[in-house]
């Protein structure tokens, strides 16, 4: 995704053109309050395991896991399913799917039953035979998305009403992943399969491409992108100034292109406390981006014009041990154009880049942000007549959770802008004279929240949101001065 300002200052009575050709390859990085993910290492206690992060397997339905509410026995996979499930009511039907291999014990411990699996057996033979039982009160259920639950269901059982057709009918509460995590420990980063966004265009121009797997796959007009890479191309209209002539029309093109990814970690061992020691909750990703703003944009005071030009969804799957973790992920990119006065332009960037939102959770000190990017320009193109001040972006609002629920917000706008003052004068005699400099600049802004449904972890409750902190950096492209 792209996000560009440009300001650009222009000449008074006499149309100027000016051409910046510049390049601002430093890095640019910083953080709201350094906090990295807790550690999340193995404890030698041997009451933790180190559970695997991965995305969960795809063409195959992913078996719900189940806590029991006995305590005798760790979360497991089961062959049980959410058949349906009401929001409104709390109410799931909970069904027995078909067998699948459980979590065989880690090497040197007993399975859940106490006794270890018999060599030369499969996985199954060491799965408690508990995993399958039907569900309890007390029981927590951890489901990947399922009829009535597009965001999965992670939900403790407060009544068994009683079998139908379609399986035992249940009603539940809203629980924690602390209740089926425990005192185990997760950390890891999974990409996001290009192949699961959904976009839905918000303006004409827009088109979508993804590279994904082995085997050559390519983007629009024949550019081929990284593996894991999914791409935005738009070509958009912007508003012009009431009176300009058609031939001064606005428009922005080019391209977002994305590799993002979900960071995850948990540490159980809090020694016997209630909830988790750590985690953390995130998304990062490579960024590149390419493109033009041109023409006579509208003149605007106050706000910035916000155009979304498409928004992005998918609600990967991580498999965390036995736990399906539902992950939503939702981005809308947008332009933004901003000028004091009329301008005629024709601007160019290439920005590349990274950047890391999230939040991290440590006992004792709370939730605490982390916002991060370390973007890089690459030559600019500029042209303006006119005068007045002009700053484009292309960006992006980012959004990730748990489960359907918001965790984190972050907006984040890789910029050009420009600036000038520059006067004309014409004497009697047909003299003229024309004095005056401007300078052009990169740079990129990284702002949002951390929200109060983090507390999905089965941390403490925080009363409001936490921002991120506005993250800015900038730096010189381009600068020159006029007179004659």
């Amino acid at each position: 995704m792209r996000t560009l300002a440009r300001r650009l200052l222009i000449p008074g009575l006499t149309a100027l053109a000016l051409t910046a050709t510049g390049c601002g390859s430093t890095s640019h990085t910083g953080a709201a309050e350094p906090a990295a993910p807790a550690a999340v290492t193995p404890s030698s206690d041997g009451t933790s395991e180190q559970l695997d992060v991965a995305a969960a397997p795809q063409g195959t339905s992913t078996p719900a896991a189940v806590a029991r509410a006995d305590g005798k026995g760790r979360t497991e996979k089961s062959a049980l399913k959410v058949a349906s499930y009401d929001r409104a009511t709390g109410r799931a039907v909970i069904a027995k799917g078909a067998q699948t291999p459980g979590r065989s014990p880690a090497p040197g411990k007993p399975s859940e039953t106490g006794k270890s699996p018999e060599a030369g057996k499969s996985p199954e033979a060491g799965k408690s035979p508990e995993a399958d039982k039907p569900v309890a009160v007390g029981d927590v259920i951890a489901s990947a998305p399922a009829p009535g639950a597009p965001a999965g269901l992670l939900a403790k059982v407060t009544e068994v009403v009683g079998k139908t057709d379609k399986g035992t009918e249940v009603k539940t509460a809203a629980t924690t992943l602390a209740a089926v995590l425990g005192d185990d420990k997760a950390d890891g980063k999974v990409p996001v399969d290009p192949a699961a966004v959904t976009v839905e265009p918000l303006t004409k121009g827009v088109t979508f491409s993804w590279a994904k797997g082995p085997g050559l796959t390519f983007g629009p007009e024949g550019a081929k992108l990284p593996l894991g890479n999914l791409r935005l191309d738009v070509n958009a209209s912007v508003d012009t100034a009431p009176d300009a002539p058609a031939s001064a029309g606005a428009s922005v093109s080019g391209f977002v292109q994305l590799a993002p990814q979900v960071e995850f970690a948990y540490d159980g061992s809090a020694g016997g406390a209630p909830g988790p020691r750590g985690a953390f909750l995130g998304m990062s990703g490579d960024w590149s981006s390419q493109w033009k703003l041109q023409g006579r944009a509208a003149a605007s005071t106050g706000t910035p014009k916000r155009i979304p030009f498409a928004k992005l969804h998918s609600s990967p799957v991580i498999q965390v041990g036995p736990v399906p973790v539902v992950v939503n992920l939702d981005l809308t990119c947008y332009i933004q154009v901003e000028a004091d006065g009329r301008v005629t332009l024709d601007v160019q960037q290439d920005v590349k880049g990274d950047f890391k939102v999230g939040g991290s959770y440590a006992t004792g000190k709370g939730w605490t942000p982390v916002s991060a990017s370390n973007v890089k320009s690459t030559p600019v193109r500029a042209s303006v007549t006119a005068a007045g001040k002009v700053k484009g972006a292309i960006g992006a609002e980012a959004s990730v959770g748990l489960y359907g629920a918001v965790g984190v917000t972050a907006d984040f706008a890789p910029y050009v802008r420009g600036e000038g003052d520059i006067t004309a004068a014409a004497s009697s005699d047909g003299k003229t004279s024309l004095d005056g400099a401007w300078a052009l600049y990169g740079g990129f802004d990284l702002s949002g929240n951390l929200q109060l449904q983090l507390s999905l972890f089965g941390t403490p409750l925080f009363e409001r949101k936490i921002p991120l902190g506005t993250l800015n950096r900038e730096w010189a492209l381009s600068t020159g001065h006029i007179k004659r």
